[in-house]
């Protein structure tokens, strides 16, 4: 009897080993499962360093900084020069076709010559200056004259525009204005009947930037004219414009040569061209080809009979 008893408590005692709640004397109380929650136990030891951390997610910009830091753009003023456009061909020849040639009312007198006066754009004339030139050379043009704008010239950062011809006279301007008396003292002579006088000349104006031309209509070029010349006038090329036939005012408008135009119109609605040739046919008709454009790039050839326009043109079509 003993030996059964024995042998029945040592196998209870090994069971106890692998199981320690299977013993009598130990409470049966079950592992708490939250123990090791969230922890994870590698089988094999890690051997390379552990990864950085993520970066932190990049916060959305606070709109009241951004919009502290953000510089203030002015809004565009209607009817002001582009600041940052600049001055393209085609604007160019709106500035000539409606401006070259126009008459004005002089507001100031202006002095002779190819120097004559410099206006900065969107600033007030210098009087001093002027007034120091007109006791120097005199005055070509008095105020409240009618004047006319024979040339207009483009220059990087200026204008120049010749009123009543420009220019300097031909000779000597202080040589045929001085007339020398017996006594040796030379005089100033305003009028003059000796051969070889100089003929009447006209001013310069000189419309100042600062900076590369920006784009402008031709009203916009003579309100900055405004301070110097008067363009009140309705404009002479818009009234020849108005003039011409309907389909002849919608092709310039839409600045495109066609049948039955006459040189001037032509000028007035692309320009003047890169190149003219003139041929004689077998019969005898001579043709002018007005060539815009250089091949392969896009290239128009207006063909003339007399001072018509018989065919127009394009390639690449």
């Amino acid at each position: 009897m003993i030996r059964p008893v024995f042998f029945t408590a040592v196998l209870l005692l090994f069971s106890g080993l692998d199981n320690p709640q299977s013993l009598p004397w130990r409470a049966n109380v079950a592992p708490d499962p939250t123990v090791l929650n969230g922890f994870t136990l590698p089988v094999i030891a890690r051997l390379l360093p552990p990864p950085p951390d993520p970066a932190p997610a990049p916060q959305p910009p606070d709109p009241q900084q951004q919009a502290s830091t953000q510089p203030t753009v002015p809004p565009p003023v209607p009817g002001d020069v582009k600041k940052d456009a600049p001055l393209d061909q085609f604007q160019r020849l709106d500035l000539v076709r409606y401006v070259d040639g126009e008459f004005a009312r002089a507001k100031k007198s202006l002095p002779p010559g190819k120097e004559g006066v410099t206006l900065h754009a969107g600033k007030p004339l210098d009087d001093e200056f002027l007034q120091r030139s007109l006791a120097r050379y005199g005055a070509s043009i008095n105020s409240g004259d009618k004047v006319q704008v024979t040339s207009i010239q483009f220059k990087e950062k200026q204008i120049v525009f010749a009123l009543n011809g420009g220019g300097a006279p031909k000779g000597h301007w202080l040589r045929d204005h001085l007339d020398i008396e017996t006594s040796g003292i030379p005089t100033m002579t305003t009028t003059s009947n000796v051969p070889n006088a100089p003929q009447k000349i006209g001013s310069t104006l000189i419309l100042d930037f600062g900076r590369p031309i920006p784009d402008m209509t031709p009203e916009q070029l003579k309100t900055l004219l405004a301070p110097v010349l008067d363009f009140s006038k309705r404009s002479a090329a818009v009234q020849w414009v108005d003039s011409l036939p309907p389909e002849m005012q919608k092709a310039i408008t839409e600045k495109r040569a066609v049948l039955g135009m006459t040189r001037e119109m032509v000028v007035a609605s692309i320009g003047k061209p890169d190149k003219k040739v003139r041929e004689t046919s077998a019969d005898g008709t001579e043709t002018e080809d007005w060539i815009y454009g250089t091949p392969p790039a896009k290239t128009i050839f207006v063909t003339f009979t007399g001072e018509k326009v018989i065919r127009v043109e394009q390639f690449p079509r």
